[in-house]
């Protein structure tokens, strides 16, 4: 629905150039992203005139509930202007890495959809080289000085996973499914969309109970069990030995209950995410080494390749020509302090 006021940015991000829209649905879940492009007018017609530092945002929200009534729900949110030379640290005060990391998931996505000519890795490793270079601290030419608040520190590695996951990398993926994955990543709230372009996992052991793992390929060991959840697939990964034991049917054993508690511990982790998750995701039980097993090394972090040093014993190798996370923000800190 096109619909203009003064207040219309003339610079179009995503579905812009207006300030309504209509869509064919609404409940609890729905997330939606609005961009405020901030540009200053000369004119004086249109400059606001205003001895506080806040401004507003009023969405009006028309609607018809399941009653059959059509209902207006008026909605204001207070924010406060950040300006001026020491800006800075409030612009990093107030921002959540995780919702920006999704903001540009959806934002690539739009993008890689509508122009012909996008190169996603080229835009995204532009917006990152940027962010970095007003809000690093660095002295010039030096990339081990280069840091970032703790505000601002995960957001590469967000940048890292999205360049690498279904969002982007469409090669492998029929496009129908890269739709579907776009259609869910854009009504889903942040908490699960962080989950899409960043799985957690969760590692199980003899040693130890279920605890959170580094997304890695370092994180595999004979020994260990690993639970993936990557929203649209959750997989169970056996180490070589645990999958050993359990064709060797030691978990049938009474005196191996240990081990039986072991093996059940991720399926019912997994049974209670599928449970409360909608779109169901895909459920892959596999073993190292097994062919199945490429569900899970395809969103680690590829530390171990076939052309690096060798794994750990027992662990695993990712036969991949993807830079690892390292040399990532390694060539991330050397462009930054250019």
């Amino acid at each position: 629905m096109v619909q203009k006021t003064p207040l219309c940015s003339d610079t179009v991000i995503g579905q812009g150039g207006t300030s309504a829209w209509k869509m064919c649905g609404l409940d609890k879940s729905t997330s939606l992203c609005l961009f405020f492009d901030v540009v200053r007018k000369e004119t004086p017609d249109a400059t606001v005139q205003s001895t506080s530092n806040q401004f507003y945002f009023q969405f009006l929200t028309y609607y018809q509930s399941n009653s059959g009534e059509m209902r207006l729900r008026v909605t204001t949110l207070s924010r406060r202007w950040v300006a001026g030379p020491g800006s800075s640290q409030d612009l990093i005060a107030g921002f959540d890495q995780e919702a920006a990391a999704i903001v540009m998931a959806r934002q690539v996505s739009f993008k890689m959809e509508t122009e012909a000519e996008f190169d996603p890795i080229r835009w995204l490793d532009k917006a990152l080289i940027n962010l970095c270079s007003r809000f690093g601290e660095y002295q010039k030419d030096s990339p081990t000085s280069f840091s970032l608040s703790p505000r601002l520190s995960i957001f590469p590695q967000f940048m890292f996973h999205l360049r690498r996951s279904q969002f982007v990398q469409v090669f492998n993926n029929s496009p129908d499914e890269t739709a579907y994955f776009r259609m869910i990543l854009n009504r889903e709230n942040v908490a699960n969309s962080v989950v899409m372009v960043q799985p957690s996992l969760i590692t199980y052991s003899f040693h130890s109970g279920p605890e959170p793992a580094l997304l890695d390929v370092a994180a595999i060991a004979a020994d260990r069990i690993l639970l993936l959840d990557s929203f649209f697939t959750v997989v169970i990964f056996h180490g070589s030995t645990i999958a050993q034991w359990r064709k060797a049917g030691y978990h049938n054993e009474p005196e191996h209950q240990a081990f039986a508690q072991l093996l059940r511990a991720p399926h019912d982790d997994a049974e209670s995410i599928i449970k409360e998750r909608f779109p169901v995701p895909r459920l892959v039980v596999c073993d190292q080494h097994g062919s199945q097993a490429r569900f899970l090394l395809a969103k680690l972090n590829p530390s171990a390749t076939y052309n690096s040093d060798a794994a750990l014993p027992g662990g695993d190798i990712i036969f991949t020509d993807d830079v690892s996370f390292e040399v990532f923000l390694d060539h991330l800190q050397r462009l930054v302090v250019q």
